[in-house]
């Protein structure tokens, strides 16, 4: 009787040890579940404009000197999209992802922007920037890229420390608004330039525009009749007319920057989306009495 009563206390005390274990191991992992979540919600940005080092695997791909291995960072519904400025033109696309997978049909290849940097001894030039999107924050992701040889490669890049962009900074990216030029509602002309695709399509210039609480809209009339829609930060916009060449009202964050745009073309064998990047010139604008 003794013996099972001892034998009872072992199996018990056995019983709490487990059962304390139990309740540890779920402590434990709650404690790192949160931590987990926490540092995920650390991660994410508020929308906005940023600062951020790009970081490379390469030493032939990477930003240029004149910006300090920074690019600016725009962060909008959540998406994180990066520009930076090159070192030269000698890079001519980029891809998100495996140089395998931008040999593919459909693959949505990133084009190039012409950028002007500004070195210390005051010796400018002009050379290709991108918008890289971001998937992530403070870890490697793969972006490919094509050279002037056509051959693609794979490299790795990463983006981390932003910093909120100063008040020159953000206007330097987004440009001059209808609120910093001091437009007055009513419409106006400017002078836009139009680079990307293949180089052979163009766009109407001066260009239309209508100003209304400091909302600008373009008129963008393309030399082709092939394209059926654009899109501009994500919105799609259809043409306005139905005869004759393209034509779209946009519209336009800022002047003196660049605007990267989408126009699919029904003129290949399948339609398909190019990217484009306009800019407006404010030292054009003439107001249309």
């Amino acid at each position: 009787m003794k013996h099972k009563f001892v034998t009872a206390l072992c199996v018990m005390s056995a019983a709490i040890l487990i059962g304390n274990a139990g309740i540890v191991f779920a402590e434990e992992k709650a404690v790192e579940t949160q931590e987990a979540s926490t540092e995920k919600t650390d991660n994410v940005l508020e929308d906005g404009i940023y600062t951020a080092e790009f970081d490379t695997d390469s030493n032939m791909f990477h930003v240029n000197e004149a910006k300090d291995g920074k690019g600016i960072l725009t962060v909008k519904d959540g998406a994180m999209t990066i520009h930076v400025s090159l070192v030269s033109k000698s890079i001519v696309n980029l891809f998100p992802g495996l140089a395998e997978d931008a040999k593919k049909e459909g693959a949505e290849i990133l084009e190039p922007t012409t950028d002007e940097v500004t070195y210390s001894d005051g010796y400018t030039e002009e050379v290709y920037g991108f918008d890289i999107p971001v998937p992530v924050l403070d870890e490697e992701f793969d972006v490919a890229l094509l050279g002037k040889k056509g051959k693609w490669y794979d490299h790795k890049v990463s983006v981390s420390n932003p910093v909120p962009a100063s008040e020159e900074e953000a206007e330097a990216f987004q440009g001059k608004t209808a609120k910093d030029l001091g437009l007055e509602d009513g419409n106006y002309t400017a002078k836009v330039s139009l680079e990307g695709g293949s180089g052979k399509a163009t766009v109407e210039s001066p260009a239309k525009l209508t100003v209304k609480d400091n909302e600008i809209t373009a008129v963008i009339k393309w030399s082709s009749p092939n394209y059926d829609y654009m899109v501009v930060d994500g919105e799609k916009y259809e043409m306005t007319n139905k005869e004759g060449n393209s034509t779209f009202e946009i519209p336009v964050a800022g002047f003196d920057a660049a605007l990267p745009v989408k126009a699919n073309t029904v003129a290949m064998s399948e339609p398909h989306e190019i990217d484009y990047t306009l800019k407006f010139d404010s030292e054009s604008l003439k107001e249309e009495k």
